[in-house]
């Protein structure tokens, strides 16, 4: 394992978030091919992410909007494999530091072994796991496994976790994932959640970073959730951006995300 694969898990994803708040941006693996992502993954580690969601490809992304889920289609035709992904994360720990999470489904999971999944992601440098597909009340399918190889299952509370956020929040790892609104993912004109009021109860049960995602697109609403919450997720405005510029996505990207870090680093 290379020494930087090799960090301490826990340290790395709390790095992400010390004394500063975090900009998460998300990216599907092999759209449009696996040596776009990872040159879009370095350029946006240089312009200033602090923490990588990367999506493993899936057949029926269930909580994706339209946007994404043409990602995953390009990337499935273009042959994308787990292994693969695999593959690129252990190539890219040969110089990037900071946390990379994977987001994924729970039948990814299964399909490749839950044991043999977890296990290479603490291989090579997998620092979280996102299924928003696992129910809270069947994580122990997962947990007691991502437990033992120090890598963190990532929890997801949403508008509709009412009297579970408490309950969700005591139990997270890593950090807690805020889904700004109801439905799939996409960029949204407005953010209308309370996410007030859900992050006071989560700052009430836990000392565990939160994040918000699902619907934010500019800069004005990354420092608005950001300054809700710990730090601010965004993923379809930058597959838009792949899916316009495709191979030469790297510096449109780097640029956006500099902008989106901008926004969020002074609050």
């Amino acid at each position: 394992m290379s020494e930087i694969g090799s960090i301490n898990q826990t340290n790395r994803i709390q790095s992400a978030f010390s004394k500063k708040k975090a900009f998460i941006p998300f990216i599907t693996c092999g759209d449009p091919d696996l040596g776009t992502t990872a040159a879009v993954v370095r350029a946006m580690v240089e312009a200033g992410a602090d923490l990588i969601e990367l999506g493993i490809p899936f057949s029926d992304p269930t909580a994706e909007g339209p946007v994404i889920q043409g990602a995953n289609l390009r990337a499935l035709s273009g042959g994308v494999t787990t292994d693969q992904v695999f593959d690129l994360v252990r190539d890219l720990r040969k110089d990037v530091t900071v946390p990379m999470v994977f987001m994924t489904y729970a039948n990814v999971v299964f399909s490749y072994d839950a044991e043999k999944f977890i296990k290479t992601c603490s291989e090579v440098g997998v620092d979280g796991l996102i299924l928003p597909d696992l129910p809270y009340e069947e994580k122990e399918e997962f947990l007691p496994i991502c437990r033992k190889y120090d890598v963190k299952l990532i929890s997801l509370i949403a508008p509709t976790s009412d009297n579970r956020i408490a309950m969700i929040a005591k139990e997270a790892e890593g950090f807690i994932y805020v889904v700004s609104s109801l439905g799939v993912t996409g960029t949204r004109s407005e953010i209308t959640t309370d996410l007030g009021s859900i992050v006071k109860v989560i700052r009430e049960n836990t000392d565990v970073p939160c994040a918000v995602g699902f619907g934010i697109s500019t800069p004005e609403q990354a420092a608005k959730m950001a300054g809700l919450s710990d730090g601010a997720i965004v993923g379809s405005a930058i597959i838009k951006l792949l899916a316009k510029h495709g191979k030469d996505a790297a510096p449109y990207v780097a640029e956006y995300v500099k902008s989106m870090k901008d926004a969020v680093r002074n609050l």
